[in-house]
């Protein structure tokens, strides 16, 4: 059983509300660049609160991990005021936004298991970008789930992922 998951937040947790998985979430970030603005574009994506609960009560930890151009102090922020905002903030043991490149991910995925006393084999990264979320995680050696989405799908190595998953509460099935 995996005693440590770590979520992405965007296209994860939440989405747009006006384009879902049919477009990148990356857009709201740059059409609202406030915040505060873009956040009221954003919803969470039905069944995370019901997941995250049955996740917790099991005992796992639960750690977000979003990738963030901004500065890091301003960046964690963000990420706090967020999951504050979705009322999600007493599920996560630690919520990070990671540096703005694709090895990011890994990087802290390491250091977090590591600091928590865990293995990579106890460890699992649930994300919606294969090169953001699901390459990070298996190029350090941990499992990943990459949900299955429009805008991944013209990524040219998302066919060959094996592990995907339609909904965020179909994890529950690969702890």
């Amino acid at each position: 059983m995996k005693k440590i998951i770590f979520f992405d937040a965007d296209g994860t947790l939440w989405y747009p509300r006006q384009t879902k998985y049919n477009k990148h979430p990356v857009w709201v970030y740059r059409q609202y660049p406030n915040p505060h603005l873009a956040r009221k574009q954003i919803m969470l994506i039905p069944g995370v609160i019901q997941t995250l609960r049955k996740l917790k009560k099991k005992g796992i930890k639960l750690i977000i991990l979003s990738t963030n151009p901004r500065e890091p102090k301003e960046a964690n922020a963000i990420m706090q005021d967020s999951v504050k905002h979705f009322g999600i903030k007493d599920f996560f043991e630690e919520v990070h936004a990671t540096r703005d490149y694709h090895e990011s991910k890994g990087e802290f995925i390491l250091e977090i298991i590591k600091k928590l006393g865990f293995s990579k084999k106890d460890a699992l990264m649930v994300g919606d970008s294969y090169e953001w979320d699901y390459k990070p995680a298996r190029d350090v050696g941990v499992d990943a789930l990459l949900i299955e989405n429009s805008y991944e799908k013209i990524h040219p190595n998302t066919n060959k992922v094996k592990r995907k998953i339609r909904k965020l509460s179909d994890v529950l099935k690969f702890i």
